[in-house]
């Protein structure tokens, strides 16, 4: 067979798209199929879209963006299957699908990992957000050979548009990147930490007199907080250490945590979150703290891999215990790496994504 990717950034950039289809790239190609990524971003594009000012040269990547997308859509034909993350254009109604599914006939796998059909506005994209025409979801998912929803929340809501739904999870390479496991006995000072880009930094608010707390009763560790943006709480924790985020010491950075926290607000978008940092995490054996919101409760059994936390209080005597424990953090550890071999790997999942292309 032959696939089209179309996708919105290019090609090893953005954490969706890595963790959800490129890493079965190589798996495609061993069982005899042809593949090609098609993003709508340029590199140069996508190297300042969250950066400040610049607005005319994101401008001119944008209309860049559909003149490709045009010529995406005439090479079309001679693919057996496209597939669409998230969206074919980032702005406007579902034209392109439209042309997809409806003239050309193609068989459309439509992927997904968000609550994408709600309006998540942030100062970063407030401009564009009243542009982004959310309700063309709906219709995709109609139109959809195939819908291809990280979990059970997001392909309940496709389901309602169009049967055809499969529930493919956002998984993790355990052989070739996440391959790893933390030494929770190892000595060494103790490290609590979070991963996530400027759009998740907001969830550490209600957490951050939690550290405090932890600080003022004089446990010693470091807060570490890997991001694309500092975080705007950098002053109120003598414990915090930024960390920019890199591809190239993604592993590295994160073996360096002992715990991982994945704080959430309960609202409609975050029900639809995959549970990526904690699946990171557990990965690396990393015990994960997470809100009981969405997929967190199926992927963090309480107290076996890691701790749903709903209170302060909880996240308080969680991080408490788990910081003088080093043989309770290793045995959550390893529990937590074998749910992801089992549940939650490439290697797991690698039958459900194949049968996306059947």
């Amino acid at each position: 067979m032959r696939i089209l990717f179309l996708t919105p950034y290019p090609a090893g950039r953005a954490p969706s798209q890595r963790f959800r289809f490129e890493q079965y790239l190589d798996i495609l190609t061993a069982h005899g199929h042809e593949y090609r990524i098609a993003p709508f971003l340029s590199e140069a594009t996508w190297r300042i879209l969250y950066k400040p000012g610049q607005a005319i040269q994101k401008g001119v990547g944008i209309l860049g963006g559909f003149g490709r997308r045009l010529r995406h859509l005439l090479a079309a034909p001679a693919y057996d299957f496209v597939f669409i993350h998230r969206e074919v254009a980032p702005l406007g109604p579902p034209v392109f699908e439209w042309l997809l599914t409806k003239m050309l006939r193609k068989r459309v796998i439509y992927d997904f990992d968000d609550a994408i059909w709600l309006a998540n506005t942030s100062e970063a994209n407030r401009i564009a957000a009243g542009l982004k025409f959310h309700q063309k979801v709906d219709s995709i998912c109609r139109w959809a050979y195939k819908n291809s929803c990280g979990n059970a929340y997001l392909a309940a809501y496709a389901r309602q548009f169009n049967p055809s739904v499969v529930i493919n999870p956002t998984t993790i390479d355990t052989v070739h990147l996440h391959n790893q496991v933390r030494d929770q006995l190892a000595p060494g000072p103790l490290v609590i930490g979070w991963t996530g880009t400027h759009s998740t930094l907001k969830y550490l608010l209600p957490l951050v007199p939690v550290i405090a707390r932890l600080e003022a009763e004089g446990f010693d560790f470091e807060f570490r907080v890997i991001s694309n943006q500092q975080p705007v709480f950098t002053q109120e924790l003598r414990s915090l250490r930024f960390v920019p985020w890199q591809k190239a010491t993604e592993i590295a950075d994160l073996l360096t945590f002992h715990m991982g926290l994945m704080p959430l607000e309960d609202d409609l978008w975050a029900q639809g979150k995959c549970a990526f940092k904690a699946l990171q995490y557990m990965a690396l054996g990393i015990p994960a703290l997470v809100s009981p919101v969405g997929m967190n409760t199926e992927v963090v059994q309480d107290n076996y891999n890691g701790y749903i936390c709903q209170e302060p209080e909880d996240w308080y005597q969680r991080l408490r215990q788990l910081l003088t424990d080093a043989a309770h953090r290793q045995a959550l550890g390893q529990a937590a790496r074998t749910t992801i071999e089992q549940r939650y790997s490439v290697r797991a999942n690698t039958p459900v994504f194949l049968q996306l292309f059947s």
